[in-house]
């Protein structure tokens, strides 16, 4: 048997599936021929089949790096499940349990040991590391390695230092969901990746739908949208710790069943909250960017940013989470222009503490505020969100309009504002460009306030030049304009409005000028695609998932982790009688099968039985 007809027998018989996913056989293959590996695969692709099912096929130990405890924790659990010998390392274990883990590594109890960054240098674990046979080491969010990229890890650079150590070089694998070409090239150098096997799968979830709402009240239109999502899972994202306990206290006195997690709160509370959610207690958490990274609840229907992160990569990631399990799921942004400068703020002191130099920090952060920027433009300029998401990661969209976010389902009606652009070019420079977006718009609508009178403003010559114009229009044409470079937003917690690269052309009309107003009441609605799947018995799926749970919570393990919503679809779906049946589900391999198969059998037996 060939090293890939095991892999394949392997994905059968411990995961439960019959074929792999696009890119992970890729993957694998070029893993059991000894090359190291780059693999840029969004959230949902199976990047950990990628390594685990090598590290069951080849001799030895595969090490797996990974940034969060949530991370190793859900993973182990997972595995364990499925029959596999796995451990992690980290800070929640004792002394004691850290040097009983140990011991069982070195006589070889486990094949796959999760460990962080931290770890891997001290004494202990760097002379069991020396004396075992490392197969594989396996760097999971690798993009943490990079100065380039939005999680940087100093704990990262001890990596490629801990290889070299070892005594023979074991094959290393990267995986990220999120990485531009400057963070994928880093990531290589960083790691001394050695003509390392590329993949990128694409970053298309052709499963989630993306939104961004523009509404001055934020708290009115978080409650809109959960209403929307009523009896869902899902994630409520937060800028800022206030804003995840303010936000909870909002839900809860509306009769939403949330809890909060933010890096602030005691470890056991944070624990808890987290146990609540993963195990579907409570089905919406608030929370910080704290939260998240590495959490396998493959459920998450929903992911609403409250305030809007500092760059596409993060609200890829962290929207990411929807639609694991292959599931429609909703993905919205609400935005207001504060945001802008709350980011601005939290990337300028953001490297107070850093133990960076004063050049690498000036120059962290110039990156981080360019990245602000794209990240502003998503949020504020129209058409298709799926192409701006695909196109800032340097892949081309198939096509212009995906039909599946609120860009492409706006009804837009297309205008030549070529003179409309001329005109705020001129008022831009009329101002000397030392005033921001906000008053802009005051003096192109005419609008008399205390400061435009104290400033002088209302008699420039183009104070009112565009008061016919509603200010919803205004604002989205000069965010156009911005992303066009005929205007450019200086940087600072308050960006000034200046003329850019392209502004004489725009002033002398010399390219016409057109862009799309979405209507802004078709802002507040989603009209997601129909897609085309076989029907489901809902009460049937209802009594899998009530199974589900009390398995669960005899287990002691989040309801996921027994089998995803996908599978008990697909069970629902199939209804199987019998053993050979049931391991035709997906996600249903044979440890499974012996654990659970035959209760799940019998709940669709009886059930049949009393519709008869």
């Amino acid at each position: 048997m060939t090293p890939m007809d095991k892999a394949k027998k392997t994905l059968k018989d411990v995961f439960g599936y019959d074929r792999f996913r696009p890119g992970q056989e890729r993957v694998i293959a070029a893993t059991l021929t000894g090359r190291d590996v780059m693999a840029v695969m969004p959230t949902g692709a199976g990047k950990s089949l990628c390594y685990q099912i090598p590290a069951l096929t080849l001799e030895g130990i595969t090490l797996v790096v990974s940034p969060l405890i949530s991370l190793m924790h859900d993973q182990v659990h997972a595995l364990l499940q499925n029959g596999v010998r796995a451990a992690y390392l980290n800070s929640t274990l004792t002394p004691r349990q850290f040097t009983l883990a140990l011991d069982n590594a070195r006589r070889g109890v486990y094949k796959i040991i999760y460990v962080a960054p931290e770890r891997l240098l001290t004494g202990a674990f760097l002379e069991f590391a020396c004396n075992a046979q490392i197969a594989q080491v396996v760097v999971d969010e690798a993009h943490c390695v990079s100065q380039w990229g939005q999680d940087f890890r100093p704990g990262y650079l001890s990596i490629e230092p801990f290889i070299r150590r070892l005594p023979v070089r074991p094959r290393v694998s990267a995986f990220t969901a999120t990485a531009t070409k400057n963070v994928k090239e880093d990531i290589m150098r960083l790691l001394q990746l050695q003509n390392p096997y590329e993949v990128t799968t694409g970053f298309d979830r052709p499963n989630l739908y993306f939104e961004v709402r523009r509404e001055k009240n934020r708290d009115q239109a978080l409650m809109a949208f959960l209403r929307e999502q009523k009896d869902k899972s899902g994630i409520v994202y937060c800028g800022t710790r206030k804003a995840v306990e303010e936000i909870t206290r909002l839900l809860n006195e509306n009769g939403i069943d949330a809890v909060g997690y933010h890096a602030g709160m005691p470890d056991e509370q944070r624990r808890q909250a987290q146990e609540d959610f993963v195990s579907d207690n409570a089905p919406v958490i608030v929370a910080t960017n704290a939260f998240g990274m590495g959490i396998d609840k493959s459920n998450v229907s929903f992911v609403c940013h409250y305030q809007m992160p500092k760059d596409l990569e993060s609200y890829y990631q962290e929207a990411g989470r929807a639609g694991r399990d292959g599931e429609d799921a909703v993905c919205c942004l609400l935005y207001h222009p504060q945001d802008v400068r709350l980011n601005t703020f939290l990337i300028e002191h953001s490297q107070e503490e850093s133990e960076l130099d004063e050049q690498t920090q000036q120059i962290v952060m110039e990156r981080a505020k360019e990245r602000l920027k794209q990240m502003t433009f998503y949020a504020t300029t129209t058409g298709c969100l799926r192409a701006k998401i695909l196109s800032y990661f340097g892949e081309a969209p198939k096509e212009p309009h995906c039909s599946n976010c609120s860009g492409c389902l706006a009804a837009a009606a297309e205008r030549d504002v070529t003179r409309e652009a001329g005109m705020i070019v001129a008022c831009v420079l009329a101002m000397g460009g030392r005033y921001g977006k906000g008053t802009l718009i005051k003096v192109l609508l005419g609008e008399k306030d205390e400061k435009i009178r104290e400033r002088q403003l209302h008699k420039l010559s183009s104070f009112g030049c565009l008061k016919n114009e509603r200010e919803f229009h205004l604002r989205t044409l000069v965010d156009e304009l911005i992303m066009d470079e005929v205007l450019e937003l200086t940087d600072g917690q308050y960006p000034l409005v200046k003329p850019g690269p392209r502004a004489r052309e725009a002033l002398l009309g010399d390219e016409p000028v057109r862009v799309s107003f979405p209507k802004e009441e078709q802002q507040k609605t989603r009209r997601s695609r129909v897609r085309m799947k076989p029907a489901v018995d809902k009460k049937l799926l209802a009594r899998l998932i009530e199974l589900r749970r009390r398995i669960a919570e005899e287990q002691h393990v989040p309801p996921f982790i027994i089998f995803t919503n996908a599978t008990l679809r697909d069970m629902a779906i199939k209804r199987p009688k019998t053993r050979s049946e049931m391991l035709c589900v997906d996600g249903v391999g044979e440890n499974k099968m012996e654990r659970y198969g035959l209760r799940f059998m019998l709940t669709i037996q009886k059930y049949e039985v009393e519709r008869m």
